[in-house]
């Protein structure tokens, strides 16, 4: 099979190519033309006896591929390309090179996917969400904290491509440490998509024990010193804990799925067990984080309508004492001819003394009581 043969004649577009480069012609936007992916192609090979094979093209490296595993009874040589937000025409591209299955290449351009295994005849379709943790200097009520994005991996006999959406938990760690041992791409693909689902979920640990830290903060905060601005910041964190768990959560299902039932081989699933169990205590991590949140927002609300119950005593208080002095006042002022003390010479000194007694006995009285 000629490598020729799988690239589709586009129009009005011609590849320009250096000796040795990558097969990748320009891309077609004249009528929705399915082309190979250029710009948003991060990196493409072969790996035979767990060993890099570069070639010139995606078609030749799975031709390649192919020939090598058809001369050998037990070998697991594949092809794994990387993508990076593609556009429709080059997935459909690929989608035609691999044989892929029309509903999952829709789902891999549209993303925004809950995580979930499909299956489609002898390949795999994982969809996968990312998170991660936004540096930021001080926590406001409007600090984005989690950032999400997902990840697509097609999985065949033969092949392995994922499509990246977001520009969270890049795959070049995983695809530089897999290069580096030979024994885990020994594994085939189902290898490969172990080793980006246990750096997604190892990523997830990572996220949540900040989500953590963050929490720790918040709640040390809102025991000292709560105003109205420190419940929206603890209500932006609360918003961030459940876009994680919306992220983390819906994972379980599928990787249990991959770890039970026969999508994979045997040997593999006592990986994918492996990357459950992390997956559980990120899960258990996250609903406790979640319910913690949860106390914190309640027992600061508490806390404000304490204060502010207590600034209304104070209030309260203070008008109480203010009224007896008003009171007299303005009984005094009414100009009647025949008041007590009116024309005696003591008369003012009384007045103001029984206005002292009486605000200095209330005064005291609410100090006793906590109200001031």
């Amino acid at each position: 099979m000629r490598s020729s043969l799988l690239f589709p004649r586009i129009k009005h577009a011609r590849a320009v190519r250096a000796p040795h480069a990558p097969a990748v012609p320009v891309r077609d936007r004249v009528n929705g033309v399915c082309v190979p992916p250029s710009d948003s192609l991060v990196e493409y090979a072969a790996y035979i006896g767990g060993k890099k094979i570069d070639a010139l093209g995606i078609p030749d490296a799975l031709e390649l591929v192919r020939t090598h595993n058809a001369a050998e009874e037990k070998t697991n040589a594949f092809v794994w390309v990387g993508l990076h937000e593609p556009d429709a025409p080059e997935v459909e591209w690929l989608a035609e090179v691999f044989a892929l299955h029309p509903l999952a290449v829709e789902d891999a351009v549209k993303a925004h996917q809950r995580p979930k295994v499909e299956r489609y005849g002898d390949s795999l379709f994982v969809v996968l969400k990312t998170v991660a943790y936004l540096d930021h200097d001080v926590l406001t009520a409007t600090s984005e904290i989690i950032g999400t994005g997902e990840i697509m991996v097609f999985v065949g006999p033969d092949f392995v491509v994922t499509v990246r959406h977001g520009k969270h938990c890049p795959l070049s760690e995983v695809r530089e440490r897999l290069e580096d041992k030979p024994k885990l791409l020994n594994r085939g693909p189902t290898g490969v998509l172990h080793a980006i689902a246990d750096h997604v979920v190892d990523k997830y640990l990572n996220v949540a024990d900040l989500m953590q830290a963050e929490l720790e903060d918040v709640e040390a905060m809102v025991f000292a010193d709560v105003s109205a601005r420190d419940i929206g910041r603890i209500y932006n964190l609360k918003r961030e804990m459940i876009e994680m768990k919306r992220s983390v959560t819906p994972l379980q299902s599928p990787m249990s799925t991959l770890a039970q039932r026969r999508m994979i081989p045997s040997e593999m699933r006592e990986y994918f067990r492996d990357v459950v169990d992390h997956l559980a205590r990120v899960c258990e991590q996250v609903e406790s984080s979640n319910e913690l949140c949860n106390s914190i927002l309640q027992a600061a609300l508490a806390r404000s309508n304490a204060l502010a119950n207590e600034d209304m005593r104070k209030i309260s208080s203070w008008v109480a004492i203010m009224a007896v002095p008003t009171m007299i006042a303005g009984i005094y002022g009414m100009n009647f001819d025949h008041m007590p003390e009116l024309k005696s010479v003591f008369g003012y000194p009384i007045v103001i003394g029984v206005m002292v007694i009486a605000c200095s006995l209330l005064y005291r009285g609410f100090r006793r009581n906590g109200w001031m």
